[in-house]
């Protein structure tokens, strides 16, 4: 189902797969190996990295927060954002409306 937005879908994918792309070893999500992810071309990580926002971006709907990596992502209801946070350092907003 994922989460409420107004914004189209499309932007808020690219700003999301952008965002996961700069956390560290994001490609552990889908329980790659680091020598698995070497191994593919600059297309190839952009499309894991595009799935692994859109399969985010719907976790969140029944999830509030979900790790990926060394990060936290969470959507923020109230202020109709996903954060991307290292640490207790938001990172990455990305606005649903």
């Amino acid at each position: 189902m994922g989460v409420r937005h107004a914004r189209e879908y499309a932007d808020i994918l690219k700003e999301l797969t952008d965002a996961v792309g700069e956390i560290e070893g994001s490609y552990s999500f889908f329980e790659m190996e680091p020598e698995e992810w070497e191994g593919l071309g600059t297309e190839e990580r952009h499309e894991v990295m595009e799935a692994l926002a859109d399969d985010v971006f719907y976790g969140l709907g029944e999830r509030p927060v979900i790790e990926v990596g060394d990060s936290v992502i969470t959507h923020n209801s109230k202020h109709h954002v996903i954060e991307v946070s290292q640490g207790d350092n938001v990172i990455r907003i990305i606005r649903l409306i």
